[in-house]
């Protein structure tokens, strides 16, 4: 019985078209999801090692990880280009970006390349300006915003290699995996800007207009074209897990870890890494995006993008607001759960307001009112440019 099942034509042709799905996940994908997760790791252990032990040099262990990230996605990608150019058939060629007159390859993979060799560059340039100007007092210092750069360039290479991978497939129930992946890298995309901008979007800014400003440009453009480009149920969620998911891993592992601070003056005396930031909680308006797509779909697309835009807006408003007091507040939050008593080695313990904002750092009354209307717009603009951004990866072929 068992061989006649087999030998059933439908039975063959249904396991063929199954291999073909799987296949369609060409191994520099993987290797570009890796890095991508592999460059978020290395930055946030990089930012937690500064604060914690301070001075770092060209290869220490966080800038081995970032390394090994840009290495791979470089590495694969190079691989995929060459094997388009050279061994492969004109109809697979036809099908590639062509440039520099010889090479053809995906446009996922040249932007991971491209980004590869941007933060390989940037490696030196960091050590060098190290070595001149001593430590950042910024994130975004010059080699670092070039590291930032190749950064995103190769979690968006990531993206579009996914997006690409997925439109090529024929049966929706079985690309469970490019959903999947599709949703890790931009999730890592996510948590790549965020890390970026963590200056301006940490628990001490929670009570500022600016901070849902900032906050309304760049979570709906991903969330909102995420839901767009995905056929996956509750994309955005899924995306907004998946960030939340590697701030808390770090979070909470990270200071398992025994640190002692390098650089003088140690003002805070501590034995352990000191935490990153822990996540905003984008999980809440993410469900609330999915759900106006999964309660409208026949809508239009910018009416969707503008309810999803103001619908992101309150409620990411109400969460993050009482949770950013309880976060910077609250007794409850000094644990290694929530990192709320992680401080930098050369601040002051005792700052008068470690636990508390800062007035100048709090919006009220007519002042906060007209940085939400503002933070409105820009969330609606955003909105509607990650909506028309998920529409051109639903489409992408190369």
């Amino acid at each position: 019985m068992e061989s006649e099942l087999y030998l059933h034509p439908s039975f063959t042709a249904e396991k063929s078209q199954a291999a073909k799905v799987v296949s369609t996940v060409q191994p520099y994908v993987y290797a570009c999801v890796f890095s991508s997760l592999c460059i978020i790791v290395g930055v946030i252990w990089d930012i937690s090692w500064h604060t914690s032990i301070g001075r770092d040099g060209l290869f220490a262990p966080p800038h081995m990880v970032i390394y090994v990230g840009a290495v791979v996605s470089g590495v694969f990608s190079g691989y995929q280009v060459l094997r388009t150019s050279f061994f492969s058939p004109a109809e697979e060629k036809s099908q590639a970006v062509k440039f520099w007159g010889i090479f053809h390859g995906s446009l996922g993979a040249l932007f991971c390349i491209w980004g590869a060799i941007a933060m390989l560059t940037s490696a030196p340039f960091d050590d060098w300006w190290h070595n001149t100007y001593g430590l950042d007092v910024t994130i975004l210092s010059p080699p670092h915003t070039l590291l930032a750069l190749g950064a995103i360039m190769i979690q968006f290479g990531t993206l579009v290699a996914v997006a690409s991978s997925t439109n090529h497939l024929n049966i929706n129930d079985s690309a469970k995996i490019h959903h999947w992946l599709f949703a890790i890298a931009a999730g890592v995309l996510v948590a790549g800007f965020f890390t970026v901008l963590s200056d301006y979007l940490s628990k001490h800014q929670m009570h500022r207009a600016l901070f849902y400003q900032i906050s309304s440009v760049i979570f709906p453009l991903f969330l909102i074209m995420v839901t767009r480009a995905s056929n996956m149920k509750w994309a955005a969620t899924a995306t907004a897990a998946v960030y939340m998911s590697i701030l808390l891993l770090m979070l909470w592992i990270l200071p398992i870890f025994h640190a002692y601070p390098r650089l003088g003056p140690v003002l805070n005396h501590i034995d352990h890494y000191q935490a990153f930031n822990f996540p905003l909680l984008l999980v809440f308006p993410a469900l609330a995006i999915d759900w106006i797509f999964y309660k409208f779909p026949n809508k239009k697309g910018w009416v969707k993008a503008a309810y999803s835009a103001i619908l992101f807006l309150a409620v990411f408003f109400v969460v993050q607001w009482y949770f950013g007091t309880f976060l910077l507040t609250s007794t409850v939050a000094r644990n290694s759960f929530f990192g709320g008593s992680s401080w930098y080695f050369g601040s002051d313990p005792d700052y008068a307001f470690r636990y508390a904002f800062r007035p100048e750092q709090v919006d009220s009354g007519f002042s906060l009112i007209k940085g939400l209307l503002i933070a409105a717009v820009f969330a609606v603009i955003s909105a509607f440019v990650g909506y028309k951004w998920g529409s051109w990866m639903k489409k992408v072929q190369r």
